[in-house]
């Protein structure tokens, strides 16, 4: 059978991150969407989203297909119900398909279809930005008991401090010299190659990935997820950093996500926590307002390849877009668009030559190319967000 995750209805309310990607390849707890789909499914999948995103992640339409909402994430019991599909079913959550299967080159029209509605009480989907953190304990618990299942973890390093031992995994090639790893609220993975330097306290549920590291005498309390080859240091709480980002210096991070190809410079600090205690309220980019998100806490959303300087403040709820460039002193205004340079004394228009030249010298360090797909993409975000730049 042939898998495709298509993007789903709520593709622009997971926006700036579904600029740059499709929502399959947003990362939540350990793995990404995908990566959980196909470890579930034992099938590598493609992808249906959008057109100026379709070089870099094409579709591969075969003769029979099943088509995956990639906001759902995959649990036993739905991907049972899901690779038992036959020809014109599909599973449907209220008014929403969850997957479908079709044949090659089918126009689908759900009224002839026979529809199976999910009834069951385990359904996990990414429906927000702040879904992202806020779900980000479960997501780890969930991919933890996947990942480890059948496996021995190395051994725990003498010199670190462990409390719950049997809930903590570490993967080949990972150092943790002098440390502090408390278990006993949720698990804790270290990836390959990763790496917790000394004096370093962490919380589970917590998830460093592949080659990423955390710096010396770094504070990391519970739902965090530090994604490959990113590195941490200072404070963090229940944040998400989706790979190849910086948080390398001391400062708080709280109630955030952040992209891929991000830098915090050192001292960046955001507020998650209103003065009033209010409800904190996020930058739609569907609505062109301020979407209620029904959470007191609430930090910071910043799309790929962003950057910010030394000393940096972002107030509680700041929606940072793509490609964005900002520093100096005081707080900037809490929805920054792609492509800004500047800060709370006004923005400028970040060219885009520029922005890939920083792309392509920041991607080389890490041996990864900055292609022609990125350009496009990049190029794209830049037109499709000039609407919300200052001329």
């Amino acid at each position: 059978m042939n898998y495709i995750l298509f993007d789903g209805g709520v593709r622009d309310q997971l926006l700036p991150f579904t600029f740059t990607r499709p929502v399959a390849d947003i990362r939540v707890g350990i793995l990404t969407i995908r990566e959980k789909w196909e470890k579930y499914l034992g099938y590598t999948t493609s992808t249906v989203t959008e057109d100026y995103l379709s070089d870099k992640w094409p579709l591969v339409e075969l003769e029979q297909n099943i088509l995956i909402n990639a906001s759902f994430i995959p649990s036993e019991t739905l991907v049972n119900l899901i690779k038992n599909l036959t020809k014109n079913q599909a599973i449907f959550l209220n008014d929403e398909p969850i997957a479908f299967y079709t044949t090659e080159g089918q126009e689908v029209d759900f009224d002839t279809f026979d529809i199976l509605e999910y009834t069951q009480d385990d359904v996990f989907r990414i429906e927000h930005t702040w879904d992202i953190f806020s779900k980000n304990h479960e997501a780890i618990q969930r991919d933890f008991d996947l990942v480890t299942k059948g496996r021995t973890s190395q051994p725990i390093p003498e010199m670190a401090v462990a409390f719950n031992k049997e809930n903590i995994f570490i993967e080949e090639g990972a150092k943790l010299p002098l440390c502090s790893l408390n278990a006993a609220e949720g698990p804790i993975y270290i990836g390959k190659d990763a790496e917790v330097m000394e004096g370093s306290m962490i919380r589970g549920p917590f998830a460093l990935c592949e080659g990423a590291t955390v710096k010396m005498n770094a504070k990391i309390y519970t739902g965090c997820t530090i994604g490959p080859h990113s590195k941490v240091g200072g404070e963090l709480n229940n944040s998400v950093l989706m790979g190849y980002s910086n948080k390398g210096h001391d400062g708080f991070l709280g109630n955030a996500v952040i992209g891929e190809w991000c830098n915090l410079g050192a001292d960046t600090n955001n507020s998650n926590l209103k003065n009033n205690y209010a409800e904190v309220r996020l930058w739609d980019y569907e609505t062109q307002g301020f979407a209620r998100t029904g959470l007191q806490f609430c930090g910071l959303m910043m799309g790929d390849h962003s950057k910010c300087g030394i000393n940096t403040m972002f107030n509680t709820g700041t929606v940072v877009g793509v490609s964005a460039n900002i520093f100096g002193s005081g707080f900037p205004r809490n929805f920054i668009p792609s492509f800004s340079w500047g800060g709370s004394g006004g923005m400028t228009t970040y060219k885009t030559d520029k922005a890939f030249e920083v792309a392509k010298i920041v991607m080389d360090r890490r041996g990864i190319t900055f292609t022609e797909d990125d350009a496009k993409i990049l190029e794209h975000v830049f037109e499709e967000t000039a609407q919300w730049r200052r001329k």
